[in-house]
């Protein structure tokens, strides 16, 4: 695998919306920095999921990795879920977040704070994207069109048009 640099970035952005809404500052020589969508304050040992402002596509042959900002780690915030987004997946990203904090204080993540590194790789062998159950999470009706007109214009063989507006029809739009 291969990390795809910035410029070959932006142009999967601009063909795909592989990040969205995106921003020119964000990009950096090997991804994006994410952010989420809404203010949070985690107290000594709490843990959160944060959302992602941003909506975030890999396309078939991509796969993606997760790494923090170290800004927010030498505070003591630890990110705890898998750092893999698979290949075909289509959705906000639900950061496991939890405050680790050597001085017990609180931890505050305000929307806009660059948060998560995200870096796209390019894999080998056939196609075999994402089918589970988060497909589409945490999108609105407009937002899950967008994509089902993207992902079946662009891969119509992978994406049908109908099996694919049906699992956005049957997202997860707010956290469990």
């Amino acid at each position: 695998m291969t990390v795809i640099g910035a410029p070959l970035l932006k142009e999967m952005v601009s063909k795909y919306s592989c990040i969205y809404p995106s921003e020119d500052s964000a990009f950096d020589g090997d991804g994006y920095v994410l952010t989420v969508r809404e203010d949070r304050t985690l107290n000594y040992l709490e843990h959160r999921n944060m959302i992602s402002r941003e909506i975030v596509f890999t396309p078939p042959d991509v796969v993606a990795h997760l790494t923090s900002k170290s800004k927010f780690g030498r505070l003591g915030l630890s990110f705890l879920n898998s750092v893999k987004v698979h290949s075909g997946f289509v959705g906000r990203l639900a950061l496991e977040l939890v405050n680790l904090s050597n001085e017990r204080t609180p931890i505050t993540i305000r929307q806009g704070d660059p948060l998560i590194h995200i870096e796209f790789m390019r894999r080998e062998g056939p196609h075999e994207p994402y089918s589970g159950r988060y497909m589409f999470q945490f999108m609105n009706d407009q937002e899950t069109e967008r994509y089902v007109d993207i992902l079946s214009a662009s891969f119509p063989a992978i994406y049908p048009r109908e099996p694919l507006a049906q699992r956005g029809r049957e997202r997860l739009v707010r956290e469990d």
